[in-house]
């Protein structure tokens, strides 16, 4: 049984990789859905992981948010091997490490706006409303802390999600598809947003199809069949 013991990766010095893969490979059954991907993601950094259905994307994004385990290689998370932990460090590194937006919004029905964002803080073993409050108004949704999902509109329940996402001051956000259900004009609010965080510091990893919002980002890692078929800036891709 694998031991939930964080075990720590010594960085080169002048390294700045807050996400990096080593011969990362997931296998099901007889299909390798990913083939040898070495990528890196420095701190700070916006990068959109893009491919179209069946590329990879969303299984690379699971195993880097420790949603799921690699069959073969490493997976180096701020500083820590993620391949090495059991389930229960894997949730713990998430509680601690990771903030994630879905393009479904996961939130609790009969929870409020700030009580939904207060549950992400119970699995961090820390319970402050202030800082609920204070993520709600960096999304600009203080006057709606005691609304229910069922009183929000699609954009502000994504922005609750967002909210979530924050609360516990997370190395790096996860978006997967985050304007999937959203009309144009809440999309451009949650594009904005999102880059909004990155001008703060945040890194940002979005998984998307959608190549709207891969403009978006510094950064494009494009898969094809479980392969890494580019990595490189929006105006020098690289092969």
């Amino acid at each position: 049984m694998k031991s939930s013991t964080v075990r720590l990766v010594s960085p080169e010095p002048e390294s700045q990789a807050v996400i990096e893969t080593r011969h990362l490979f997931k296998r099901f059954g007889e299909v390798t859905a990913l083939d040898d991907i070495n990528i890196c993601i420095n701190r700070g950094e916006f990068v959109a992981i893009m491919g179209a259905s069946g590329s990879g994307k969303t299984t690379l994004m699971n195993i880097l948010t420790c949603l799921d385990t690699v069959t073969e290689g490493q997976v180096l998370l701020d500083g820590t091997d993620a391949a090495a932990l059991d389930e229960e460090g894997r949730r713990q590194f998430r509680a601690d490490k990771i903030g994630l937006v879905f393009q479904q919004f996961h939130l609790i029905p009969f929870l409020t706006a700030l009580e939904n964002i207060m549950l992400a803080q119970h699995y961090h073993s820390v319970v402050d409303e202030a800082a609920a409050r204070n993520v709600l108004e960096q999304v600009g949704l203080s006057h709606r802390v005691s609304h229910l999902p069922s009183q929000l509109s699609g954009g502000e329940q994504q922005r609750v999600c967002i909210a979530r996402a924050l609360v516990n001051q997370p190395p790096v956000i996860f978006a997967d598809e985050p304007t999937g259900n959203l009309d144009e004009e809440n999309e451009q609010r949650v594009l904005a947003l999102l880059n909004q965080l990155h001008q703060q510091g945040r890194t940002i990893v979005m998984v998307t199809h959608n190549p709207e919002l891969g403009r978006v980002a510094d950064r494009i890692i494009r898969l094809q069949h479980g392969k890494v078929i580019s990595t490189g800036s929006q105006h020098h891709v690289v092969a």
